[in-house]
């Protein structure tokens, strides 16, 4: 059969046409779209007209469509269902499309035809409007970032750290699945597995199955707590559940991932200093809204040890409900949950696990999710039974603008959603786009939604846990930043942001879970059919408790993520054996080395920084949940869920994209720069 991919998908809203792709076909696509773009963008590079908008930056936006179409299409695939063979692809192609963002960024000729278009924009012999000059202050900036100025030889070794780089971000990725599959804790005596309910007593029993083992099978996901500590009575399970997975990557063997990462953060380092920073947090940090890694410090200085004095407090109330309990027992990380969920109980609060009933998938998706997005903007959501997602399970949704008298709304886009876990699905959950959204091009935007919940045993409803909830409305907040995108240029499209922009209409997105009239829809029991208690509603609401722990365990985890990228090589650790006291030693000189509260992510499997496209970036989730309490502030005030707030959320927000400074976006949304004062209320550190 003919590789569907090498040529513009005929499909409905231009969908890869998975169902006939096999992984050859990815690879021929890849190789062939590498090989074309560099032919086209050698034309531009050689064109001797004058350089303007059209032969310049209309032309690069329109190179690389096969290469792009590929690369969207294989990557979805591959995060989410990955094989042998795509492992071995992604594998192969790593380090060759290092080496082609190279060989783009340190063309000389290409970097001068962007250099004499603004030379001609200054001169006022060409007209640049707000998008045009935007992408090409950011084009120049990418090339001068990228080492356009070194000297050849730098340029060589630059080469080199690049690719070495990619290889290893992958190699540690892989890793980081086989081993989170691996650290499944087997039990053998159900009574190990008292407080579970049935659903996840019979998930745990087929997950045994699935890997020809009698008893129940405890899968790990990929932070370092797990949704079953909280529900588990058996303390030792507990532990053994707990060590599971706080150790992978810890000790020599297939899965140790520690001289990778050390090998990582050398280079990065190296690298940085040859391009003229301090560090690599320095590089990553000019980059962002933040600017600098003074302003990253000082907002982990001022909110990390405030948030652990929060942690300590509740801490020594745990401890003393555990002496109850379990006499004698210290409090240790796998008790936190579990000893957290029943004083909550004893003081009549909310008993995170008595949620779950009332949290089916589909109800969360339909009335919740799908619903808020209704009430705020106006479109609508329509299951498209008759297109094939990139795996059995995942679902196609057609997205329409508001009807007109009844009229059916314009088609705005596609969002695929692949909710369940699986072997073969890396750790996390995420939004990515498999078409970009473009005027220059004419596409709609197609994006995913890619979670990691609990997949439910035959014939029982998938009960999602809280956290399973919030995830869910996050990501959707991506996916609405994807189909909004109203931007000329393809690169601009949707979540091109800064990575410290990127997570905050994501995390706004996440107050509707909250919102009273979408509760009274979507929360409602899978057998009963009765609305979740009032009370209980009141004190999701107040987000207490756990919410302590949450913003506790990933301060840490952006405290270790500044230490790996702000030490100099020559003070790192010598090898393997000295990652856990570097972690150790970074968390108490931070004020936040408290044991029952561990990092969200060890260093072993932070998969953001190490695997994916986060390194010294992590903070992006606080820095963005600065502008999303101030959002959600200003959503108060508009007076919540409506659609005038909506649009103007949509308009000034969310259409531009990467077209604009980020920040010139959120001040012309909001009327001025983000305000602390919302988040220190938020997390009680006023």
């Amino acid at each position: 059969m003919t590789n569907s991919l090498l040529s513009p998908s005929t499909l409905t809203f231009g969908l890869p046409d998975y169902a006939n792709l096999s992984d050859a076909d990815f690879r021929e696509a890849i190789d062939q779209g590498m090989a074309e773009h560099l032919t086209e963008l050698d034309a531009v590079a050689k064109d001797t007209e004058p350089a303007t908008v059209a032969n310049v930056l209309e032309a690069w936006e329109r190179s690389g469509s096969l290469l792009t179409r590929a690369m969207n299409a294989f990557w979805v695939a591959k995060a989410a269902d990955t094989n042998d063979e795509r492992d071995a692809i992604e594998e192969d192609i790593a380090p060759r499309l290092a080496q082609h963002q190279d060989a783009i960024l340190l063309n000389e000729q290409l970097y001068a035809r962007l250099t004499q278009l603004k030379e001609r924009a200054d001169r006022g012999e060409v007209s640049l409007d707000a998008q045009d000059a935007h992408l090409l202050s950011e084009s120049v900036k990418d090339f001068e970032r990228g080492g356009i100025a070194l000297d050849e030889g730098s340029k060589v070794r630059l080469r080199e750290l690049n690719t070495e780089l990619a290889t290893l971000a992958t190699r540690f990725d892989q890793l980081l699945v086989a081993g989170r599959n691996a650290a499944g804790v087997l039990v053998t005596d159900e009574a190990g597995l008292a407080g579970l309910g049935a659903d996840d007593v019979a998930a745990a029993r087929e997950a045994a199955q699935a890997t020809g083992r009698d008893g129940w099978l405890l899968t790990i996901t990929n932070t370092t707590g797990q949704p079953v500590l909280a529900d588990l009575h058996h303390r030792a399970t507990r532990e053994r559940v707990f060590r599971a997975s706080a150790d992978r990557g810890l000790t020599a063997g297939e899965h140790d991932t520690r001289g990778m990462l050390l090998t990582m953060s050398r280079l990065r380092h190296e690298r940085a200093l040859l391009l003229g920073y301090r560090h690599h947090a320095a590089y990553a940090a000019e980059n962002g809204c933040a600017g600098s890694t003074q302003a990253v410090n000082d907002i982990l200085g001022r909110l990390g040890p405030a948030a652990f004095a929060l942690a300590r407090s509740r801490g020594e109330q745990l401890q003393a409900h555990l002496d109850e309990i379990e006499p004698g027992a210290t409090l240790e990380p796998w008790d936190w949950a579990y000893v957290d969920g029943r004083l909550r109980q004893h003081e009549a609060e909310l008993d995170q696990g008595a949620l779950r009933p009332y949290l089916e998938f589909d109800n969360v998706l339909t009335h919740g999710v799908f619903a808020a997005a209704t009430a705020l903007y106006g479109i609508t959501f329509h299951r498209r039974e008759d297109l094939v997602g990139y795996t059995p399970q995942a679902r196609v949704y057609e997205v329409r603008e508001a009807g007109v008298d009844g009229n059916r709304g314009d088609h705005l886009g596609a969002v695929v959603i692949d909710p369940y876990t699986r072997s073969t699905k890396q750790g996390g959950a995420w939004m990515t786009s498999i078409v970009d959204q473009s005027h220059l091009l004419d596409d709609s935007p197609v994006v995913t939604n890619t979670c990691n919940f609990a997949a439910p045993a035959p014939g029982s409803p998938s009960l999602l846990t809280w956290d399973n909830v919030i995830t869910l409305f996050h990501e959707f907040g991506h996916d609405l930043h994807g189909l909004f995108s109203d931007v000329r240029y393809p690169s601009r499209s949707g979540t091109a942001v800064p990575r410290d922009f990127v997570e905050f209409p994501s995390q706004v997105n996440e107050i509707w879970a909250f919102e009273p009239s979408l509760l009274a829809n979507y929360a409602v029991h899978h057998e009963t059919g009765e609305q979740m208690p009032a009370e209980w509603v009141e004190q999701l609401r107040a987000k207490s408790g756990q919410q302590t722990f949450r913003y506790a365990e990933s301060l840490s985890a952006m405290i270790l993520d500044q230490a790996w990228h702000q030490t100099p090589a020559e003070e790192l650790p010598d090898g393997p054996e000295g990652v856990e006291a570097f972690e150790a030693a970074a968390l108490e000189r931070a004020g936040v080395g408290y044991a029952p509260v561990p990092p969200r992510y060890r260093s072993t499997y932070f998969h953001h920084i190490f695997g994916g496209g986060y390194s010294a970036g992590y903070y992006s989730y606080l820095w963005s949940e600065i502008m999303d309490a101030d959002t959600v502030a200003w959503f108060e005030e508009q007076g919540g869920l409506s659609r005038e707030a909506g649009e103007r959320f949509r308009r000034t927000l969310l259409a531009p994209g990467g077209s604009i400074d980020a920040m010139e976006s959120y001040r012309s949304f909001r009327g001025t720069d983000p305000d602390l004062a919302p988040l220190l209320k938020r997390i009680g550190a006023e």
